[in-house]
């Protein structure tokens, strides 16, 4: 009966550490670690971890949303895990699948979960439509200013130079101007 854990980050500029401590002290004996979105399927060490695990074993979480992408996701993978005689824990929080009231706790804490990604979601477009609204644009700052953009469409649009010398000159890549002869056309 083992106690595996499973971490995962979004980025990978983030770090691990965090989880990993966690996990450490909630008994984890070994550990499956990811760094992609929880919106994508590609996690393919909690697909290690999932096989890896026999009746009787522990998976360990640090938090439920690390585990699924959605409500559905987690609601699928635990009841699995509870047909193959598996436990669930999440640490932070305090689920244990190994008794009825953990049971109860994880299914709300998963729709609380789930309603608090909605809200942010929804927080985050209404915000990002309020800042449209007033004019703002979003994304990454351009890497040229407004005179080297106009520069770099002249000497695209005179073809005496070829992309790659251009994007040499101006110390951007071959994407950039291309991007920016887009842009310039949807305008």
């Amino acid at each position: 009966m083992a106690v595996i854990g499973y971490g995962r980050v979004s980025t990978v500029e983030q770090t691990l550490d965090l989880q990993r401590d966690a996990l450490e002290a909630a008994g984890a004996t070994s550990m499956y670690e990811d760094k992609a979105s929880g919106k994508t399927a590609e996690r393919p060490e909690l697909v290690h971890c999932l096989k890896a695990l026999r009746y009787g074993d522990t998976l360990v979480v640090w938090r439920l949303d690390r585990l699924g992408r959605n409500l559905q996701d987690l609601i699928r993978i635990v009841n699995d895990l509870e047909e193959r005689g598996v436990k669930f824990m999440s640490v932070t929080e305090a689920i244990d699948t190994g008794g009825s009231a953990g049971k109860l706790v994880f299914h709300m804490f998963a729709a609380l979960a789930e309603f608090e990604r909605g809200l942010l979601r929804e927080r985050t477009f209404a915000g990002l439509a309020a800042a449209r609204a007033r004019g703002k644009i979003g994304g990454r700052p351009s890497v040229l200013d407004l005179k080297q953009q106009r520069s770099a469409l002249a000497m695209m649009k005179d073809r005496e130079m070829s992309i790659t010398e251009i994007a040499r000159q101006f110390g951007v890549s071959r994407s950039t101007l291309y991007n920016l002869k887009a842009t310039s056309q949807k305008a």
